[in-house]
């Protein structure tokens, strides 16, 4: 072993020791008992969350190398979101017994949901954008006032097998209007949408697919070690991650209820943000480090298969979760969660919209970033729905304009082979740095 190599695994070993002992204060409040203060008890929670959400993390990235292909890219990024299902799924279930938590499985859900594409969508153009720079900066350094900065492109592309997220996640967004026009989560659209995600998965296994990622970071050198060493690590990692999701879960989510009392701050805006923000911080990271890297399909298809696995799978468990908890088989939602909901699926189709043709523009990742900003600052009551209608109108137009590439993206719904499309038929992406 080189002395490079063992410097390298030392370090990643200090940092999975250092997200590990950011766990170990909410692990030993759970097993002693101890109920802390609100605030603390959500900082400490919190930070128990965020380390489980690090090693589960580094765990999917690792185990990428022993799992290649779409589908293992679906399993993976639903186990990175592991924590953000853990806490809704809780609120859902406590809600059964505890009519005020119903609010508070709607608010995560489409919390998690529009963080992911108002934010996470537009940071992995950004990060795009700085990587492309640095590319001309450093031809430019190469090469001088003849530098071919011209053939750098700027735009995020995506994969043509990505269609089939595209496909799924379009049913989902029609689906998904149902429970705000009902005021419901009924079982019937849980069956629907759990269907739906299971059909998905089908569907990317058949597509033959391999998956061209390279893991990244600490989940790079891991992938490194020899077999044995790498799957030993990767479950160990696993366990660890669900250990601690297990124990801090419950609290966390019960301490952002009680510290919104405390503080003064509206409990469901705090349930609605800050849980999202702790359990999907790592995959975001993750999808922003892809993109820095020119790895633009690997960073943006990383977060829409979640989108497709949390509008789908997560909104399809809630009922579930809620009638094991004592309730009914439909989760109720009031006239604010309705307004949410709506707001979060008006927000998907215009999403939707803006990737179908498979490429995402700095322009367009401005404007739903633009707009996840703006419901924080418009004062009126109304304005969620204002909000909703300004997303549709967009969205149904964008659509409109880019009609053939939906139809593409619906045919390998229905016709399975269609998904079998070249990785990239948009051209060669970026040459290789210097």
């Amino acid at each position: 072993m080189s002395a490079l190599t063992a410097l390298g695994e030392r370090r990643v070993a200090a940092r999975i020791a250092g997200v590990a002992v950011l766990s170990v204060p909410a692990v030993l409040l759970r097993l002693s008992g101890t109920h802390p203060a609100p605030v603390l008890g959500m900082i400490a929670f919190g930070a128990g969350v965020l380390g489980a959400a690090v090693l589960l993390m580094w765990a999917a990235e690792t185990a990428r190398r022993d799992m290649s292909g779409s589908l293992a890219l679906a399993l993976l990024a639903l186990i990175a979101v592991l924590p953000e299902y853990a806490v809704d799924l809780y609120y859902a279930y406590a809600a059964g017994s505890r009519p005020e938590y119903t609010a508070y499985a709607a608010a995560n859900m489409t919390g998690a949901n529009r963080l992911l594409v108002g934010v996470g969508w537009a940071l992995v153009v950004l990060a795009f954008t700085l990587g492309t720079r640095r590319l001309v900066r450093s031809r430019s350094r190469a090469a001088g006032a003849e530098a071919r900065a011209g053939t750098v492109r700027w735009d995020v592309w995506l994969r043509g097998h990505q269609r089939i997220e595209l496909g799924f996640l379009a049913v989902a967004a029609v689906v998904a209007f149902v429970p705000a026009l009902t005021g419901e989560i009924g079982w019937y659209i849980a069956i629907i949408l759990i269907a739906l995600y299971v059909l998905y998965v089908l569907r990317i296994s058949r597509t033959g697919e391999q998956d061209e990622e390279e893991p990244a970071g600490v989940a790079g050198v891991l992938a490194g070690f020899p077999a044995r060493t790498r799957r030993v690590t990767t479950a160990v990692l696993f366990v660890l991650g669900a250990l601690v999701i297990f124990a801090c879960a419950e609290p966390f989510a019960d301490a952002l209820v009680d510290a919104g009392s405390s503080l003064g701050v509206d409990r469901f805006l705090l349930v609605q943000w800050l849980a999202p923000l702790a359990s999907e911080a790592p995959e975001l990271i993750v999808a922003v480090v892809f993109a820095w890297r020119l790895r633009d399909g690997d960073a943006i298809g990383a977060l829409l298969s979640s989108k497709v696995n949390q509008w789908t799978l997560l909104v399809g468990t809630l009922p579930i979760a809620y009638r094991l908890g004592g309730g009914a088989w439909s989760l109720p939602l009031d006239s604010r969660q309705t307004e949410e909901m709506l707001l979060t699926a008006a927000q998907t189709v215009l999403g939707l919209a803006l990737l179908v043709d498979l490429v995402f523009r700095r322009r367009e990742a401005l404007l739903l970033f633009g707009l996840f900003v703006v419901q924080f600052v418009l004062p009126w009551e109304s304005a969620r729905l204002f909000l909703s209608l300004i997303y549709l109108a967009l969205g149904f137009t964008v659509l409109m304009m880019k009609w053939d590439a939906l139809a593409a993206a619906m045919r390998v719904v229905v016709r399975p082979d269609d998904g079998r499309a070249p990785s990239s038929g948009r051209g060669s992406p970026h040459e290789p740095e210097p």
